[in-house]
Formats: C-alpha cells, sequence, structure tokens
C-alpha cells in the first residue's frame, strides 16, 4: 500500500496566525495608502475644474494629466482591493514620484501648491519601508521639485526654489527616521513576543536556549553572540556561542574553567555596556565605552579599558553586554558585530531581552527537573509492569515452543519453523528487557550509538520480513535526548508501514540535519503495483506537535517518500 501523493503536514496553528495577522495588516495597509492617494487625485482634479483660473499654464495637455494620475489610482485601488502583489510594491511609491513631477511642471513650477503631493509619496515610503527607501523618495522629489523650478522659472526665483527644496529635504529626512523607528519597534515587540514563549517541551530548555540566542543575534544583525553563566552550587561556568551563518551548532553548553570565564565576567552585574571602537581622537562622539549603573541610573563613559581590553578578546570592533540574574546563579550575554557600531539604545534593548527571556526560562528549566523526577518515577514503575505483563509471557512462550520442539519427531517438517520462532521469541525477550532496563535507569543523555540503533531496527526488519532497509544520515545530529527519542519513534513508525503496508523488498531511511532543519527521509521501493490511499497520521500529528511537517510524495521507480522536516 502506497501512501497519498502530495499529502501535507500540518504547521504550527501559532505560526499561521502570525503569518496570516501579518498579510491581513500589510493588506489594510495598501488599502488605506490606495484610498487616500485616489483621494488626492480627485481633489486636484476638482481644484482645477472648479476654479482654473487661480492656476497658470492650464491647458488641454494639464487634463490629460490629472485624468491619467486619476485612472492610475483607481487602477491601484482596485488592485489593493483584490490583494495584488503589486499594490504593495516599492515601484508605486516612485511612479507617484513620476506623476507628481508632471503635474508640478504643468501647473506653475515651484509656485504650484501641488508640490505639496510630494510629501504623501515621502510620508507612504518612510512608513512602509523604513529609512533607506524614504530617504531615495525624498532625495528625488527635491532633484524633481528643484528641476521643475529652473526649468520654468530660470533665475528668477532661487530664494523660494531653495527654501522648499530645502523644507521638503528636511520633512522628508524627519519622515523617514520616524518611519524607520515605527518598523523598528515592530521588530522589537515581534522579538519580546517570541522569546518570551514557552518552548516545545520535547525539545528542553537547552533547545529554548539556543533558539533565544539566534533569534537576538538575528536581530541585532550580529556576527556572534556569547551566553557564560555560573552555576552558585556547583561554582560551575558554562558557555553557549552562537555564531553568524554556523548551521552545524550544539545545542548544550560548554563546561569552562574559571579562568576562562573570568575574563567574560569582569563587568559587575550592574552594568550595561556599550562599546565602539573610536574612529578617531573624538573618543566620546564618535566610538568609544558607555556603561549605564543600574544604581545611579545615569550613563558614564567609565570601564573604558577594560571595554578595549573585552574588544581585543573578542576580536570585534563593536559589542554590547548586559548581566542575567537567574534562579540559581548569574552571567552575562555577549553580542559582537564587526559590521554595525552598537549603541546605547541596543544595550538597554538587549537588557530588555535578557529580563523577559530568561526569568522565563528559570521556569522552564524548574518545570522540567519536576517533569524529570516524575518520569523517573514513571519509569520504574513501568519496568516492573513490563517485566510482569510482556516478558513472562514471552518467556513462557518460549519455554512452550522450546517444549513442542523435543516432542516433535527429527523427521516432522515444522521443526526449522518451530526453531525461527523460538529464536524470535529469545530475541524479543532480549528487547523487552534491554527497554525495560532503559526505562528503570532513566538515561537522559542523547544516545552516541543513534545510528546503530536504527540500524539495528534495520536488521530486525531484513530478519523479521526479509526488506533491506539502507540507514544513512548526514552531518552530526545535534538535538536534546527528548527529541532523539521522538525521531526514533517517527522512524520506527515509518519502517512499520514499509513493513505492513507494502510488498516492498528494499527501502531507504536518510536522516540530515543542516540549515537549523532535522529532514528525515523513509522511502520504499515501488514495485509495480497500483498505489492505494493511505494517510500516515501517527508521523503526521508526531511531526505537527515538534513544529514541523510531514509529506509525501512519488519516488523513482514508482516508489513512496514520506519527507520529515522538523525545526531544530
Amino acid at each position: 500500500m502506497f501512501w497519498r501523493e502530495n499529502t501535507m503536514g500540518v504547521y504550527r496553528l501559532d505560526k499561521k496566525n502570525e503569518i496570516a495577522l501579518s498579510l491581513a495588516t500589510d493588506a489594510a495597509d495598501a488599502q488605506m495608502v490606495s484610498r487616500m492617494r485616489l483621494v488626492l487625485a480627485v481633489s486636484g482634479l476638482l481644484a482645477i475644474f472648479i476654479d482654473p483660473s487661480g492656476l497658470s499654464g492650464v491647458d488641454r495637455s494639464t487634463w490629460l494629466i490629472f485624468s491619467g494620475y486619476v485612472f492610475h489610482c483607481i487602477v491601484l485601488y482596485i488592485f489593493a482591493l483584490l490583494n495584488k502583489s503589486f499594490s504593495q510594491s516599492k515601484l508605486i511609491h516612485w511612479m507617484d514620484v513620476c506623476w507628481y513631477a508632471l503635474i508640478v511642471l504643468f501647473t506653475g513650477g515651484i509656485s504650484s501648491f501641488f508640490s505639496l503631493f510630494f510629501f504623501f509619496a515621502i510620508l507612504t515610503a518612510s512608513f512602509r519601508w523604513g529609512f533607506e527607501e524614504g530617504a531615495r523618495i525624498t532625495i528625488a522629489s527635491a532633484v524633481l521639485l528643484a528641476a521643475c523650478g529652473l526649468t520654468l522659472e530660470a533665475q528668477q526665483d532661487l530664494p523660494r526654489l531653495l527654501l522648499r527644496t530645502t523644507f521638503l529635504l528636511t520633512f522628508g529626512y524627519m519622515s523617514a527616521r520616524w518611519g524607520e523607528s515605527k518598523l523598528e519597534l515592530k521588530r522589537r515587540i515581534a522579538l519580546l513576543r517570541d522569546v518570551s514563549r514557552l518552548s516545545n517541551p520535547r525539545f528542553g530548555v537547552d533547545h529554548t536556549i539556543t533558539s533565544v540566542l539566534k533569534k537576538t543575534l538575528v536581530f541585532f544583525r550580529g556576527n556572534s553572540c556569547i551566553l557564560v553563566t555560573l552555576d552558585k552550587d556547583s561554582a560551575t561556568y558554562s558557555l553557549r556561542t552562537i555564531k553568524e551563518g554556523d548551521a552545524e551548532q550544539s545545542i548544550n553548553a560548554v563546561e569552562v574553567r574559571a579562568e576562562a570565564a573570568s575574563r567574560l565576567m569582569v563587568f559587575s552585574q550592574d552594568q550595561i555596556v556599550a562599546y565602539s571602537r573610536p574612529i578617531g581622537p573624538a573618543m566620546f562622539v564618535l566610538g568609544g565605552s558607555q556603561v549605564y549603573e543600574s544604581a545611579s541610573g545615569k550613563w558614564t563613559n567609565r570601564e573604558e579599558q577594560a571595554s578595549q581590553n573585552m574588544a581585543e578578546l573578542l576580536e570585534t570592533d563593536s559589542f554590547i553586554s548586559v548581566p542575567l540574574s537567574l534562579r540559581k546563579g548569574n552571567g552575562r550575554i555577549y553580542v559582537i558585530s564587526r559590521k554595525n557600531r552598537f549603541n546605547k539604545a541596543d544595550a538597554l534593548f538587549l537588557s530588555h531581552v535578557a529580563e523577559q527571556a530568561f526569568p522565563v526560562l528559570d521556569n522552564i528549566e524548574l518545570l522540567d527537573r519536576m517533569a524529570s523526577e516524575a518520569v523517573s518515577q514513571e519509569r520504574k514503575k513501568i519496568a516492573l509492569d513490563i517485566h510482569d505483563t510482556a516478558i513472562q509471557p514471552y518467556i513462557g512462550l518460549k519455554m512452550g515452543l522450546s517444549a513442542l520442539r523435543h516432542k516433535a519427531a527429527p523427521d516432522n517438517p515444522l521443526i526449522d519453523d518451530l526453531d525461527k520462532l523460538i529464536s524470535m521469541a529469545a530475541q524479543v525477550i532480549g528487547d523487552l528487557r534491554r527497554y525495560a532496563g532503559t526505562f528503570k535507569t532513566a538515561s537522559g543523555k542523547t544516545e552516541p550509538i543513534f545510528l546503530a540503533i536504527l540500524r539495528q531496527q534495520a536488521a530486525q526488519v531484513r530478519e523479521f520480513y526479509g526488506i533491506d532497509i539502507a540507514v544513512s544520515m548526514e552531518g552530526e545530529l545535534n538535538v536534546s535526548d527528548r527529541l532523539t527519542a521522538e525521531v526514533l519513534q517517527v522512524v520506527r513508525e515509518g519502517l512499520s508501514n514499509i513493513c505492513k503496508h507494502t510488498d516492498a523488498q528494499r527501502g531507504l531511511v536518510k536522516l540530515q540535519c543542516a540549515d537549523g532543519w532535522l529532514k528525515i527521509q523513509i522511502e520504499n521501493e515501488g514495485i509495480g503495483t497500483q498505489s492505494i490511499d493511505f494517510m500516515p497520521r501517527s508521523i503526521t500529528e508526531r511531526a505537527s506537535a515538534l513544529g514541523g511537517t510531514a509529506q509525501v510524495k512519488q519516488g523513482v521507480g514508482g516508489g513512496t517518500a514520506v519527507l520529515i522536516e522538523i525545526p531544530v
């Protein structure tokens, strides 16, 4: 039996809601801007219709330009109502600027009050796309306005031309800055929302900490992020390092010596530090160390030498660092950049991120430990139950088969089958005993023989069902023990489906961990029979619970491949 082609896995519901909300917000903004653009165009057309004498140079060309712009605005408004992607394009702002330049040119040049239309393009570009786009539109508007003025009036009204162009540049710069601050505020709110969420309990606290560090690094556009912590109970230091573009990163902390960690803990626990290497002798204007002390609530220029030494240690030109107050100790987080220059606002926001995220991580760790203790007790109970309700019956079955084997005559044709059943029963008993032992000892480490376990499972499938399963893994599997257990269950379910629902003689299990995703491919060969629709519900539900997806595709030669992707 084959699985249904193009069956898609289920995405996490909260992720769907976030994407839908973002798209709805962008569409609503595009409709509002298109509506206001149309109102502006119609009002301009009405102005020259009601009082054409108030404008100089109104002729047939002027009517044609205004009518064309109104038609242009109507088309854009229809596109916005239909949620067409073009209605949210940057090209629209540039088209507006060109239209406004034509309108100003044909209605009197620098003296035309239609020059105010340029402000509409500047505002929409700034508040939708940020400083860079707003600055481009501002410069283009000022250049076109000056060109229109010089074309029509030559040297006659240079003071007015200079004043209006300067005012346009000033207003545009302020609008671009305010628009950038709006977008930055939205990014900050999104980051605080992301880092304050509880992690998937299957991933564990290590995965959550790594995720917080990665999101922080991406937000600040840094090169690396370092977290050093001190456990007061054991007096041990641990270090985590996240680097830009490094997909093969371990989620586990590395224990470091106190001498090495103390160099990263040189700042006191009440100091927030922002450092940028000075560009010139004006140290306090173009760079240097800025330290915020929570006791005084003021920024100072202290710790200059300590900040310089830290920059040399981290091999960077700019960094920000904030302290962490943890339930079992303290620590400090560093964000390092070699291409951006951090400022005091960046350091303060990093402190807000730390205050928002790490108390939640403490709660996760506490709940995780309580759950682990409860699981340990439950494991012991399950181990006893397995021994009493599963192993003992298999032992009785093996003894009965052995007795039946001894009763059979040497020439009995069922002797080979009985020997095979006895061997299978003995192997199942051994597996159950190892399984019960694993439960009883409550092994909590990531299994270093993960690939060996899969190959052992493939060997059992080959022995019991005659199906040859090839197992391969690309890259290092840097995931927690809980996620490893979930992956094993997904693979076992896939192999079970191949054995029970297909007549294939060969299969493939391939694992790949890269670019923040764990990809699992479970494939069986095609045998030339017509596929039967089948929904791998268990695999899909497990992948969805882990925040991933599962899909089924038709493989080469008519085979079937189940592709599972899980974020790590």
